[in-house]
């Protein structure tokens, strides 16, 4: 039995930080009072946790992937302030998730808050709404990044020889499968294991990120002016406005910096998970847009002619920006470690997905829940819900046939997250948060001020999202992400309406506290004691 104390009770009785058995009983309670009982062995300490969220986003192989955004949209402008500027607003997101976190640390994150946060006859919806929102954006992200992490391979192949070789969207598709199976395989790994990998990610991505900026800015010797680094405007999408030509290069941060709620779906496999993972959240962002901004700054300075760039036959411009400067055998040798980066990235978010699936499936909001929901008895890890996540991404990468599909994916990737990331925090600024008890992260009176930054910020970019890159377009180079959203969309809803609105009431519990076993329990909430 769990008995839980009151918040008067609060300095009663003090959890050793340093006594980890103790720590892990003091998240056993609190996971209790939020309504779960504790499945996951607690594995991931805070290094861990944080080397975890901070190389799900990969630095120099999403940068990679994206720089051909700001490329279109400004040139050396597009490069540098279409990085920073979003960057800044993103701070505001990843404060406000790392505030809710730390008062309800649960793989359910999310959708959780938002049925906390939500006025409780509209709990259940508010849920539904968020998680759905979540699992498109998580398994779709999947997909995303590894269909680049293939785009990268053939990247590779073409370079090496010499451009004799280019293949074809079939190759790159059967690379993307192959990288799925094994992404599978890794994510399927116990906790123990999965903790100890993401040392040697952060490790392998940050000393990339280190190392591009470097031969970058040592090779090269053809820079630009520091003027034109930071000011030379270019607009080579098909909109005439500049100004709107312009902010389509925030879409390259914003496909960037997402998967940091990764923290918050292992917060069940964390140690000191209220600490932990608020901490997570915000150590990768910042250091992933600080990072990736250097590392632009760095490709901004290097390259004499934009055009130049967009016009390469390689599927990725920062590919010929690394042929350029450091020729064949140093392209090669840093691209391989990139290729690297994108994969671990990609084993990373397929964890992080895997968790979203099992919470989800746990309160039975899937179709085939009691199989997404089990964990397996040797991994102790929910295996079925990591292979459920690399078959829909694989399906996804169909769409890899058409470039204009993918980059539609990618898009509706950020809106599915982004959407699940700020109606919760919606939800906490026009009230929901007097609901909760604080964790040990609060923003105090600036929660409120720093929430409807981020909820303006998040509405402003899904609409920007759906925008096609041309004032003018065909169906062959549309934005499809309103079709994608659309789609997942009207199945959520219709399933809501005929179904899902008789039975499914949010987050289900499954262990009772004492408390919750009282006739007539006290006024004040039940609270975790912690130093």
């Amino acid at each position: 039995m769990i008995t839980l104390k009151n918040e008067k009770d609060r300095s009663s009785e003090v959890i050793p930080e340093s006594d980890s058995v103790s720590l892990r009983h003091a998240d056993d309670i609190l996971l209790a009072r939020l309504g779960y009982k504790s499945e996951f062995k607690r594995e991931f300490s805070l290094i861990e946790t944080v080397a975890f969220a901070f190389s799900i986003m990969g630095v120099v192989a999403s940068v990679s992937s994206t720089l051909i955004f700001g490329l279109e949209s400004g040139g050396h402008v597009g490069i540098v302030f279409g990085w920073l500027i979003p960057s800044l607003f993103v701070l505001t997101v990843a404060l406000s998730m790392a505030e809710l976190t730390s008062a309800m640390p649960t793989s359910a994150g999310l959708y959780y808050f938002a049925a906390k946060l939500a006025p409780h006859s509209y709990s259940a919806l508010a849920s539904w709404i968020t998680g759905w929102a979540n699992i498109t954006g998580q398994t779709t992200l999947v997909c995303s990044i590894d269909f680049t992490c293939a785009q990268m391979i053939t990247t590779a192949v073409s370079v090496a020889s010499d451009g004799s070789i280019i293949l074809s969207s079939g190759a790159t598709y059967g690379i993307l499968l192959a990288i799925l199976f094994s992404h599978g395989i890794v994510c399927s790994a116990a906790t123990r294991v999965l903790a100890r990998l993401n040392i040697f990610y952060v490790l392998i991505n940050v000393g990339t990120t280190i190392a591009a900026i470097i031969a970058l800015l040592v090779v090269s010797d053809d820079k630009v002016s520091t003027r034109d680094a930071f000011t030379l405007f270019e607009n080579n999408t098909g909109w005439s406005n500049n100004g709107w030509a312009f902010i389509l290069s925030f879409t390259a941060p914003m496909w960037t910096l997402t998967g940091y709620d990764s923290a918050a779906h292992i917060s069940e496999e964390v140690a000191g998970a209220a600490r932990a993972a608020p901490i997570a959240i915000l150590v990768g962002v910042c250091a992933t847009a600080s990072l990736g901004w250097i590392l632009l700054i760095a490709v901004s300075f290097v390259t004499p002619s934009v055009s130049n760039l967009l016009s390469s036959s390689l599927p990725l411009p920062m590919g010929q920006v690394f042929l350029d400067v450091l020729g064949k055998k140093g392209m090669l040798a840093i691209w391989s470690l990139i290729i690297v980066v994108q994969y671990v990235t990609g084993a990373a978010q397929g964890v992080d997905a895997s968790r979203v699936v099992f919470a989800f499936s746990r309160d039975n909001a899937l179709p085939g829940s009691r199989w997404w929901k089990r964990i397996n008895l040797y991994t102790q890890t929910p295996v079925n819900a990591v292979w459920l996540v690399m078959l829909v991404a694989g399906i996804c990468g169909l769409l890899g046939f058409s470039v204009t599909a993918l980059n539609s994916l990618a898009g509706s990737a950020v809106i599915g997250l982004y959407t699940s990331y700020t109606f919760p925090i919606f939800l906490s600024v026009i009230g929901g948060r007097d609901k909760i008890t604080p964790g040990p992260f609060t923003l105090g009176r600036f929660s409120k001020p720093i929430g409807w930054i981020a909820v303006a910020w998040v509405c402003f970019i899904v609409l920007l999202l759906l925008f096609p890159p041309a004032s003018s377009t065909t169906g062959s180079d549309m934005n499809y992400a309103i079709v994608i959203m659309g789609t997942v969309f009207v199945f959520a809803t219709a399933w809501w309406i005929f179904s899902a609105r008789k039975w499914f009431h949010g987050p289900i519990k499954n262990v009772e506290s004492s408390e919750d076993k009282k006739p007539n329990p006290p006024a004040e909430e039940p609270t975790l004691i912690t130093t």
